[in-house]
């Protein structure tokens, strides 16, 4: 008996290997087991063999595919296979609400000096820090809010319609931040975004059209570092 599965004209694969999951309410765990295929009946497991670490990858890289080696320029500050972290530098962008009120919906397609942030891609998942100072982070940099609506306490965007990349590549970092850019602030996710007496709406009322840098002194601090924002902590 064969048994195999044919993807296109060029691949075709045997099966070899096979996982059993067992599990409780509470635990579960896997055995790997070595597949005998009969001529005129069918397969049959072998027993049971422990499930290394070095299987695992080997699996994961099998079915990812593997990942393309890439030269990091300077804005990369970390990179794993469906993971990137970079910084941009302090800069002037066009800023877009829909559905705002007060003052916010007078600043619609207005452009805004930016605070220098840090960026987190994971899959399909945006994260956005803002930095106090204007110059590349190393791991022990203490972040700060970002301050911008739809993003939440942990610094998660809401994307929403946002048009997402669907990968974390080098080349797809532009992509990213135009998608960020280019979608509409909608609504405030946390209480307190700013320490600008004004809070979200008066900072960037005031900001609106000035070529001026962003106010520093108006971010809110956390105890956060670098290196706890690309393990994926909270705060």
């Amino acid at each position: 008996m064969e048994v195999h599965i044919s993807i296109g004209e060029n691949h075709r694969f045997e099966l070899r290997e096979a996982l059993l999951v067992y599990g409780d309410r509470q635990r579960s765990f896997v055995t790997r087991h070595s597949v005998t295929l009969h001529k005129h009946g069918p397969p049959t497991l072998e027993p049971a063999q422990p499930l290394t670490l070095g299987f695992v990858e080997s699996l994961v890289r099998s079915l990812w595919g593997g990942s393309r080696a890439e030269v990091l320029p300077e804005n990369v500050l970390a990179k794993g296979d469906r993971l990137i972290v970079w910084w941009t530098p302090a800069c002037h962008r066009q800023m877009f609400s829909e559905n705002a009120e007060k003052e916010a919906a007078t600043l619609n397609g207005r452009t805004f000096p930016q605070p220098p942030l840090v960026w987190r891609a994971d899959s399909n998942d945006l994260k956005i820090r803002a930095l106090t100072r204007n110059k590349r982070p190393d791991a022990a940099t203490a972040l700060a809010v970002a301050p911008f609506w739809n993003v939440s306490e942990d610094g998660r965007v809401c994307t929403g319609t946002m048009r997402c990349p669907d990968n974390t590549t080098v080349a797809s970092i532009p992509k990213w931040e135009r998608g960020f850019y280019e979608s509409a602030f909608t609504h405030a996710n946390v209480g307190r975004l700013s320490r600008h007496a004004g809070g979200f709406e008066g900072l960037w009322a005031e900001l609106a059209g000035k070529r001026k840098p962003f106010p520093q002194a108006t971010l809110i601090r956390l105890p956060q570092t670098l290196a706890g924002f690309v393990r994926g902590e909270r705060r």
